[in-house]
């Protein structure tokens, strides 16, 4: 399905609800582009990382506000997955943000004003002219809150740490399903009690649980949501 017509299309909620799965297969459904802010921040938290700015034992915040505009991330699309990878500073990080020490240290870095500010800029400018399919944390009640469509995801916390577990695992990597759950947990907590922009749902938006249902399932329901809009 391809429509002339272009909205804003914000998807919002908890980690591991497969949010980013659901708008990518939405975007390439309706063609429209698919931006996932949740790569920019982690995309912040690799070079943080990498420059020292933060680790387990300690958080330069000032260092990082300070090096910001050294920063520079794009999105290139990549026609043999069918979605848009994240570079940083010309350099695919696609995968190296998806590890788990990035997981363990991204709401740290997210819940910085300064880095929000930046990075809401930027999603402003990619989605001027509309047509565009964006997840993340504060889509639907900071970054565009007149979306015409707004989805909220929802599962249960032990689902969500299931399904990262099992990702993680066939990606090869060794680690424990408590840690998971614990990482899932912590991440809950600091992205719904941040000062800024905590993740909440929009009043208008409109809740999908799919701690019982798959991919597929997920997707037919959000999709019957765009198609109701679209034709608004």
């Amino acid at each position: 399905m391809k429509s002339s017509k272009k909205i804003i299309i914000a998807i919002d909620g908890y980690s591991s609800t497969g949010k980013s799965t659901l708008a990518k297969h939405l975007a390439k459904e309706i063609g429209y582009v698919y931006v996932d802010t949740g790569a920019m921040y982690r995309a912040v938290t690799l070079y943080a990382m990498n420059h020292g700015f933060i680790d387990e034992g300690h958080f330069d915040r000032q260092e990082l506000i300070a090096n910001l505009d050294q920063i520079n991330l794009h999105f290139k699309f990549n026609a043999d997955l069918g979605y848009s990878e994240v570079f940083l500073n010309g350099k695919n990080v696609e995968k190296q943000i998806r590890s788990m020490a990035v997981s363990n240290m991204v709401s740290k870095v997210a819940s910085i004003s300064e880095i929000r500010e930046k990075l809401v800029e930027q999603q402003h400018e990619i989605a001027k002219d509309k047509g565009i399919v964006m997840d993340g944390r504060d889509i639907g009640t900071v970054v565009f809150p007149d979306a015409e469509l707004k989805i909220f995801m929802t599962a249960s916390a032990e689902q969500r740490a299931g399904r990262r577990y099992k990702e993680m695992i066939d990606d090869g990597v060794e680690i424990s399903y408590e840690s998971v759950l614990e990482n899932v947990n912590s991440r809950d907590l600091l992205d719904t009690t941040r000062s800024d922009s905590p993740l909440v749902k929009a009043a208008d938006a409109i809740e999908i649980d799919n701690s019982d249902l798959n991919v597929q399932q997920t997707f037919e329901k959000a999709m019957a949501l765009v198609v109701e809009a679209l034709n608004k």
